[in-house]
């Protein structure tokens, strides 16, 4: 539960050539509600016209069906978001819809620029106007300003300005164009629906619409969907995969396909090497903290042969605000989240799992909600490293300052967080979880970033986070 600290980044749907696309993009959108919970957004188009929706909240709460009605078109794309880059309000709300020489192009982006503060500079001392302080919108200025003269090379040449993790999706008025930065950091697939194209940040977006996935769009790929099909471009130069291997750990849900691999058996596969690098021999029962730990517990119970047992109940009603009554209430903000199962935790030594520790201040009140359930001994093991370092491709990850393991030993941390034991997965064994690690990006357990950063951008990414 300590991934309460995390915000999963954004989601991205589009789909080309339905009659009810409007309709299917929500649903898409709710399919990828994990992956950002402060706003929505649904643009478009009927062949002449963009028409947009973008509202704060959830994607059920915003698109009642008066809504989706004046959102007419066979073409849509939608956008879920958390604020990896820009503050949160309705003006960073995404997608981004304009008018500009060609047209009208609508934009929604998962991911995070790291060049975008010396881009917006250069845009900002030429004229040009920004309605938002979202990285995204450099890419619109970008396509805008290009004196190409078609869409398609209008978007490559942006593209090749900007640096860091992106993956879009543009809609003009005839076509739906989908996007991945060459080093792929973040997962994007393609499905069909019957006649009908569809792209989506993760598999389990099509599951709900009952799509068939073809393939993942590759690093570094342009994707153009129109009236005469399908046509795939790689205009950049090729270089390394660094895909994000924390998708795997948490924010991909467990029923999705990305990477080559399904989310639900890496987890699982994580816990059985969790347990063995870091196995508790005398153990009776593993106790998971739901939701994301609860794959790598069963691996680590199939691997310990010891049962798993649900001795923390997680209250899935719970909504995004709630009110602390006056009288304080000892650890309230995780008790209206989850409790505990007495009776099976008493005088038991027990193995709990979760995926991450991040500040440790939620794992420390877990731990003593378990030890005053009774439990005899509390032998803490997470299924990933030490997060030492923050992500800057596209997770609203917290501070150097703000990392527990970046200044703190396990010991240290076990201390802090009141577990008898602590063991972390070690990064090796992280690596056997998949096939070609050498494919992924681990900078948020090494420090080892595979782009560098403009300083000025570092320094003003570490400043709005610590403004925050």
């Amino acid at each position: 539960m300590e991934n309460l600290c995390w915000k999963e980044e954004c989601g991205v749907f589009g789909i080309f050539n339905h009659r009810e696309a409007a309709n299917i993009t929500y649903l898409g959108l709710y399919a990828l509600q994990h992956r950002g919970q402060e706003s929505a957004g649904i643009t478009t188009s009927d062949g002449k016209c963009l028409h947009s929706h973008r509202q704060m909240g959830l994607v059920a709460d915003i698109f009642h069906e008066n809504i989706i009605a004046n959102l007419p078109g066979r073409m849509a794309i939608g956008h879920v978001r958390y604020s990896t880059s820009g503050s949160s309000n309705i003006k960073n709300c995404q997608p981004f819809a304009i008018e500009y020489s060609l047209g009208s192009l609508a934009i929604a982006h998962n991911g995070n620029l790291i060049n975008d503060i010396p881009i917006r500079k250069r845009l900002v001392d030429s004229g040009a106007l920004f309605q938002s302080n979202s990285d995204t919108e450099v890419i619109v200025h970008l396509i805008a300003r290009s004196p190409l003269p078609t869409v398609e090379d209008r978007i490559i040449d942006a593209l090749s300005q900007v640096k860091g993790a992106y993956c879009l999706v543009i809609l003009t008025e005839n076509k739906l164009i989908a996007a991945r930065d060459p080093h792929g950091f973040r997962p994007l697939v393609l499905g069909r629906m019957g006649n009908s194209y569809v792209v989506a940040s993760e598999t389990c977006s099509f599951d709900l619409i009952e799509a068939e996935f073809i393939r993942e769009i590759e690093p570094g790929e342009i994707l153009i969907i129109d009236e005469n099909g399908i046509r795939s471009i790689f205009p950049f130069d090729s270089v390394e995969k660094k895909q994000c291997i924390f998708e795997f750990i948490y924010f991909a849900r467990p029923d999705s396909y990305i990477f080559g691999h399904n989310v639900y058996m890496v987890r699982k596969k994580l816990g059985e090497l969790l347990c063995k690098y870091c196995p508790c021999d005398d153990a009776e029962m593993v106790i998971p903290v739901p939701d994301s730990g609860i794959p790598a517990s069963i691996g680590y119970a199939n691997c310990a042969k010891i049962p798993l047992e649900l001795g923390l109940i997680r209250n899935h009603y719970v909504g995004r605000t709630f009110i602390e009554p006056k009288q304080s209430i000892r650890h309230f903000g995780v008790k209206i989240k989850l409790n505990i199962t007495s009776e099976i935790l008493k005088n038991k030594k027990v193995v709990v799992i979760d995926d991450s520790i991040v500040r440790g201040t939620t794992s420390r009140k877990i731990i003593k909600m378990i030890r005053n359930g009774g439990a005899k001994e509390i032998h803490f093991r997470i299924s990933s490293p030490p997060i030492i370092s923050p992500c800057y491709y596209g997770i609203d990850t917290p501070t150097h300052k703000e990392l527990i393991a970046s200044s703190h030993s396990v010991e240290e941390i076990n201390k802090y967080v009141t577990s008898d034991t602590l063991g972390y997965l070690p990064i090796e064994a992280l690596r056997e979880a998949v096939s070609n690690p050498e494919e992924y990006c681990y900078a948020c357990f090494t420090g080892k970033y595979p782009l560098p950063f403009p300083k000025e951008e570092l320094e003003q990414l570490n400043l709005f986070r610590s403004l925050r």
